[in-house]
């Protein structure tokens, strides 16, 4: 469920964090990366991620920049923004090791304990986010599209439909250009029927932006978070987000 996001987030900070490589991050193969004390160094603004003077496009909004992967984008003031080496992934709950379906690197959060519970009843409390974003590389996708629509459905059945894969219904597809010109390709993917075992369990959605960066790899923005819930982001905001989606000096590295 989708708690294994962002809890899991938090537990990789605790042993410094893994930051997942592309198309590795579909088989769970990981490598370490810097703690994010290492990487959230103070900003005259207090983001960690700010990094070589980018700006928001948005007045009021704040940057997440992956100087990395050679992208940036602005999201709304109330968001958690991590360090760039903080990773959010969902398991596959089929896996005996429970292994990660799908991360994001250097997540921001909305709402990050928006609801708490204690699943396996073992006296720790889970954290659920209301709505994650991130960016990811898509080593091994043949087109934008198909990783558009891959990412897309992978976040809603790993985080919200596990294991009822006929919960996950398609979106829509399509080209889009974002305000600064990149283009690339836009999905969409959405649960109903998800499971609704635990008080954190709902429904859930995900919009991805894929994209090829300055040095032609395919790359993805993704939202995903929690749906016909009364604090549901409005899909007018995540588009919002999605045309802030923009190239900045880097790109290519993973690190």
């Amino acid at each position: 469920m989708v708690a294994g996001a962002a809890v899991l987030a938090v537990a990789a900070a605790a042993v410094g964090a893994f930051l997942f490589l592309g198309g590795d991050e579909d088989n769970g193969d990981k490598e370490a990366a810097p703690g994010p004390s290492g990487s959230a160094s103070a900003s005259p603004t207090g983001n960690p991620r700010e990094e070589g003077g980018l700006k928001p496009t948005v007045a009021g909004w704040q940057t997440v920049a992956d100087t990395g992967r050679g992208m940036a984008f602005d999201v709304p003031a109330e968001w958690n923004l991590k360090a760039r080496s903080w990773v959010s992934w969902v398991e596959d709950e089929s896996d005996p090791e429970l292994k990660p379906l799908i991360g994001v690197a250097g997540p921001a959060f909305l709402k990050e304990k928006w609801c708490s519970s204690d699943e396996d009843r073992d006296g720790t409390r889970s954290d659920t986010a209301l709505a994650t974003t991130g960016s990811r590389s898509n080593k091994g996708a043949r087109s934008t599209r198909e990783a558009a629509v891959d990412d897309a459905q992978k976040w809603v059945y790993g985080g919200y439909a596990q294991p009822r894969r006929k919960a996950v219904k398609a979106g829509t597809a399509e080209e889009y250009t974002t305000t600064s010109g990149l283009k690339g390709t836009v999905a969409t993917a959405s649960s109903s029927g998800a499971p609704d075992t635990d008080k954190c369990d709902s429904e859930g959605k995900a919009t991805v932006f894929s994209f090829e960066n300055g040095d032609g790899q395919i790359t993805s923005w993704a939202f995903f978070g929690a749906s016909e819930v009364e604090d549901e982001v409005p899909d007018s905001t995540i588009r919002k987000i999605l045309s802030t989606v923009r190239l900045v000096e880097g790109g290519g590295k993973t690190s």
